[in-house]
């Protein structure tokens, strides 16, 4: 579905994003090609979302929520300082073109208080001089308008990763299974190299379960629970 304010973008590495930029595109701060259509599960974020126009405020407050983040809207941009001193926020995005203060001038500000919260930044406007500086000073995202919610949500992926965020459920229980066995492996003074011929299981499989980038079937599971000389059920934690 499209709104008045959506449309389109491609990902595209720096320098070749600035060109692009420029050119009317969009950039992520991952310098990867995406063009996965799948809907992120994103734990609750907090979010703050600066913009003049009530329109795209609006817009956002409502996606945003319905995908399950906290969201605040501040349409005044020489507020947004305040407002993200009276809070945790996790991301910022910011309108480029605004009254009183450019969301250029606002970043700039927001980093000498912040050098760790994302920011994403929206234009109707993009140009190679601003597209450089957003770069410059760390944006996650610059996004042209119109833009789609699949920009968002890949935006909004990305940044839960690089900021170490749990994006899904799933991926919380595969890293606490991992912590799990790697606490539980290490107690025993066990390599594993030593689990491996334990379990029958490679070295790079076990690798990976502990670093919750494999899915263990319960075979698997079983196995080095096994090993371990533990109830599968430790393994889970408090899941």
């Amino acid at each position: 579905m499209t709104h008045p304010v959506m449309g389109s973008c491609f990902w595209r590495t720096f320098p070749e994003a600035v060109r692009r930029i420029a050119a009317g595109g969009a950039w992520y701060g991952s310098g990867v090609v995406a063009t996965s259509q799948q809907r992120p599960e994103i734990a609750a974020l907090n979010v703050l979302v600066v913009d003049d126009d009530p329109d795209v405020c609006e817009y956002l407050h409502d996606f945003l929520t319905s995908e399950g983040y906290t969201v605040t809207v501040e349409h005044d941009p020489t507020q947004a300082l305040t407002t993200l001193r009276g809070d945790e926020f996790h991301l910022a995005v910011l309108d480029l073109m605004m009254p009183k203060l450019s969301g250029i001038d606002l970043l700039a500000q927001i980093r000498e208080i912040d050098d760790d919260i994302a920011i994403i930044i929206l234009t109707g406007y993009p140009s190679l001089e601003t597209a450089t500086s957003s770069i410059e000073r760390d944006v996650s995202a610059y996004i042209r308008k119109p833009f789609t919610v699949d920009d968002f949500r890949e935006a909004i992926t990305r940044i839960a990763k690089k900021k170490g965020l749990i994006l899904r459920r799933e991926d919380e229980l595969h890293a606490t299974i991992g912590r799990s066995i790697r606490e539980l492996r290490k107690a025993r003074g066990l390599t594993l190299k030593q689990m491996s011929r334990r379990t029958k299981l490679s070295v790079s499989l076990l690798s990976q379960i502990e670093r919750a980038e494999s899915s263990a079937s319960v075979s698997s599971l079983w196995k080095v629970a096994t090993a371990l000389d533990v109830r599968l059920t430790e393994l889970f934690g408090t899941f």
